[in-house]
């Protein structure tokens, strides 16, 4: 299913109306990133050739085409991931604009090096702009890495954590590697699938360069579709994909912890409301300070740490003010 063709004209050609549970993409730079290495003195020995970049006079009408036909094949529900860098951003956020994709984050992945400058400030991020097609059900995986209860060292939420908007993520290097201009990192893929599809999913790349989503997705047990107007590349890499076992990341993944708090987002009875502030004083009784009776009542109740703290805070100063 990846086609040595135009995404544009591909996706019109090989994909229906609402098929695809999740597309992930990074699009051409549009700042002649044929020619980067000769600004940077970068060595592309090992990368492939062919590289085919998209003109900037016709950047912003070919954002929209693309994020067009991305919107059509998008089921109702499904995600879409665009990695860029801040150059062209503005392009990619009109064609946006120009449908009815709902904004979930823009996300920031801040990696391990950036081009050296003197004059202005080095350049280390790319943009991820998560969007949603409206009309379904999405799926994101809040649990699908770490469990509600997973702290760190420091006693802070993996969880949590994992899930702020600024990702620290490390480009990889493959040195004496044949690859391609731009390649996005394992982890960085794995961890967009995880959270926004599940097994047997089909995960789509509108620019394949490299197949490292197709290939990310097939060994996570997913399917995967894509086009690649590169011949080179698109030869190399459709053979190397014949190397990728499904599901073989799956082994390599740490499941997350059971979730503990088990009645969290649930409405609150009166009577368990009761029964939090009777046993809440009773913990005190026993020596405990608030921060220990609270940490036993979240491990009893299945309920947030925050949410019996708000709720304690509102209950006694209610029952303090009728006294």
């Amino acid at each position: 299913m990846f086609y040595n063709i135009d995404c544009r004209e591909g996706a019109k050609k090989y994909l229906q109306d609402n098929s695809v549970d999740l597309i992930i993409t990074d699009p051409p730079y549009g700042i002649d990133g044929d020619l980067l290495h000769k600004h940077y003195n970068r060595d592309e020995s090992q990368v492939l050739d062919g590289y085919i970049e998209v003109p900037l006079i016709e950047y912003a009408d070919f954002s929209v085409e693309w994020i067009k036909e991305a919107e059509r094949v998008l089921k109702f529900g499904g995600s879409l991931y665009i990695i860029s860098g801040y150059t062209n951003l503005i392009h990619i956020l009109n064609a946006l604009e120009k449908t009815e994709l709902k904004l979930v984050n823009h996300i920031i992945w801040k990696y391990n090096f950036g081009v050296y400058t003197k004059k202005k400030y080095i350049s280390s991020h790319y943009h991820i702009l998560f969007y949603q097609k409206k009309g379904g059900n999405p799926t994101f995986n809040t649990f699908a890495r770490f469990g509600d209860s997973q702290k760190d060292e420091q006693n802070k939420s993996l969880n949590y954590q994992d899930r702020e908007d600024v990702w620290l993520i490390n480009k990889e290097y493959k040195p004496n590697q044949i690859k391609n201009k731009n390649e996005l990192p394992t982890q960085l893929l794995t961890k967009i699938i995880q959270y926004s599809s599940n097994e047997n999913d089909l995960v789509c790349d509108f620019f394949l360069g490299s197949f490292s989503t197709a290939k990310v997705a097939l060994a996570l047990n997913r399917n995967a579709v894509g086009f690649e107007k590169n011949p080179i590349a698109f030869d190399y890499q459709s053979e190397e994909m014949k190397k990728i076992e499904k599901g073989s990341l799956l082994k390599n993944i740490k499941m997350p912890d059971e979730n503990k708090l088990f009645n969290q987002g649930k409405p609150l009875l009166e009577e368990e409301i009761n029964q939090i502030i009777h046993r809440f004083k009773e913990l005190k009784k026993e020596g405990n300070n608030k921060k220990q009776s609270i940490e036993i009542l979240t491990a009893e109740t299945g309920r947030g740490y925050w949410s019996l703290i708000k709720l304690l805070d509102k209950k006694l100063a209610q029952q303090t003010t009728l006294l």
